[in-house]
């Protein structure tokens, strides 16, 4: 991990925007490579005059979306039974794509947005929305109003990691580090209005029943 922490902040430090929407694209689909350490990274940039903040939280919105847009119509073409029999070897087995299908039967467009929210669920959820066939105008709004939110967020918080502690560009694992010990509460509160969607879905759906 440390390895790949050296590429990742390499290519960020060396690429610039395109370096963002790059690493972004492949943090959307199954390899796990965390927006968590690209995003700050390139707002740490910002903050100190190297880059700018708008156009770091638009080219990693714009990285996002498109690795999700490829992993959609990938998953489309190819099929549930691919899916589940290469699924593994991405850790997408077949339980969890049960799970997602059922998310997303379940609260549509508003399982995308909340998807794109939350770290470990953001670079799979393509998957299930392709296989299902969900409509792509929707999904795209969905994943890159989630997206924006979320890489707004990671932004805000490399700004803030360049206040605090500006050596921590010379040391992405301790970036990332601080990133993820700062984003705890953040998660506590987008659980909090993803439970609350649920819950008005549910009264919605027992209403009209």
């Amino acid at each position: 991990m440390h390895q790949l922490l050296q590429h990742w902040s390499e290519w960020v430090l060396t690429g610039g925007y395109l370096g963002v929407i790059a690493l972004m694209a492949v943090g959307s689909t199954p390899i796990p490579l965390p927006a968590e350490a690209v995003v700050p990274l390139a707002a740490f940039l910002a903050a100190e005059g190297r880059l700018n903040l708008t156009g770091v939280i638009l080219a990693s919105t714009l990285g996002a979306y498109l690795g999700a847009a490829v992993m959609y119509w990938l998953s489309l073409w190819l099929g549930r039974p691919l899916v589940v029999k290469f699924g593994k070897f991405i850790l997408f087995p077949p339980k969890k794509l049960d799970e997602a299908e059922h998310w997303l039967a379940r609260y549509e467009a508003g399982g995308i947005f909340f998807a794109r929210l939350l770290p470990g669920v953001r670079h799979l959820i393509s998957i299930p929305a392709g296989i299902v066939r969900m409509n792509f105008r929707i999904f795209s709004v969905m994943t890159v109003l989630g997206s924006f939110i979320s890489c707004s967020i990671l932004a805000y918080l490399g700004v803030r990691a360049q206040r605090v502690a500006p050596d921590l560009l010379q040391d992405p694992e301790g970036l990332l580090h601080f990133v993820r010990s700062q984003t705890k509460w953040l998660l506590l509160v987008v659980l909090a209005f993803a439970a609350l969607y649920v819950l008005s879905m549910w009264l919605s759906k027992r209403k009209a029943e």
